[in-house]
């Protein structure tokens, strides 16, 4: 059986936060503000690890995520987010543009929805919007606008970008080796000052990437069938449902999915159904809930597929889910 553990850590800098996870959930829950949601897209075990450094005015994290998982919510209100994916077993999905070389991650004032690769590390500073805005004012620094209020991946000079890839790698080196240099106050606000440089460097120059007309359609076709998959009430849709309310053939939006998302319609939307199982089972304590009501409520008719999905997905049985559920009651 499988067992979920949220492993929080202070370190010996009270201003740095480290913690583990085996569950996605409760990977969630170690991300201190930020108001994210995750779903568990790919089959298996998953482990994350959430690092969090705090400045007197910034935020430097470090996210691990052994699976593919969708995320989406908000850093917070008026935030501003940069983050530099740092590896992964394949690329980033962000409205159909993956993130590379001196393209970053920006999220401004932004809701956030994207599906992360397996194995995935992403780095990256967070601040508030208004901080931002202050200094560029500030500064005489004009601000790309078209990138504000929305996720975007942003092309930016690729000098400004390695020298931020260089100041995380060394703050985590830091973290490993020395954490106890983080207790000096001329430390961070030395580090604070270097980031923001860099940070106030790199925004004059970001322009957004370019999907192109087709790519367009197809993220608008896949936003819809999305839109329908999450908020399709009491009574889950069928996928035939979905193509039939978005006009598009089977074929046709399974390419969508694959540019767009990564992955295939069919396995995105199990994907999504197995996690809403998975959270109204841990959430159930009394005896009256059973497996197969919430199953069948989620769209799994077949019983025993379903329980061979939810073990392959999730690495334990439904029941054993329940019977945790039960036992934390």
């Amino acid at each position: 059986m499988a067992l979920s553990a949220t492993l929080p850590i202070r370190d010996s800098a009270a201003n740095l936060l480290q913690a583990s996870s085996t569950d996605v959930d409760e990977h969630c829950a170690t991300l201190g503000r930020w108001r994210l949601s995750y779903d568990q897209i790919s089959a298996g075990a998953f482990t994350g690890s959430f690092t969090q450094l705090s400045l007197p005015r910034l935020e430097v994290f470090r996210e691990i995520t052994s699976q593919q998982v969708r995320q989406y919510g908000q850093l917070g209100a008026d935030s501003f987010g940069i983050g530099l994916p740092w590896d992964g077993d394949g690329e980033l999905s962000c409205n159909g543009t993956s993130a590379n070389g001196a393209r970053v991650l920006a999220s401004i004032d932004a809701e956030i929805d994207m599906c992360t690769p397996k194995a995935f590390e992403l780095r990256g500073v967070v601040a508030s919007t208004v901080l931002i805005a202050e200094l560029a004012a500030r500064l005489n620094i004009e601000l790309p606008r078209a990138v504000w209020h929305q996720l975007r991946v942003i092309e930016m000079a690729a000098a400004p970008v390695a020298r931020l890839r260089a100041h995380l790698a060394a703050v985590h080196e830091t973290i490993t080796t020395a954490p106890e240099r983080f207790n000096d106050p001329a430390a961070l606000q030395a580090l604070e000052d270097a980031l923001l440089v860099e940070i106030l460097d790199m925004l004059p120059t970001a322009r957004p990437s370019d999907l192109g007309r087709s790519s367009a359609a197809r993220k608008r076709t896949v936003d819809r069938a999305r839109e329908l998959m999450h908020g399709s009430g009491e009574r889950a849709l069928s996928l035939l449902e979905v193509c039939k309310a978005v006009g598009a053939s089977p074929r046709k939006l399974g390419y969508c999915f694959q540019e767009v998302v990564g992955t295939s319609p069919m396995h995105y939307w199990r994907a999504m159904r197995l996690n809403r199982v998975r959270r109204d089972l841990k959430r159930a304590g009394g005896a009256e809930t059973s497996v197969y009501d919430v199953a069948v409520q989620h769209g799994f008719w077949h019983f025993s597929q379903f329980s061979l999905d939810y073990k392959r997905h999730f690495s334990e049985l439904p029941s054993e889910t329940l019977r945790r559920a039960r036992r934390a009651a």
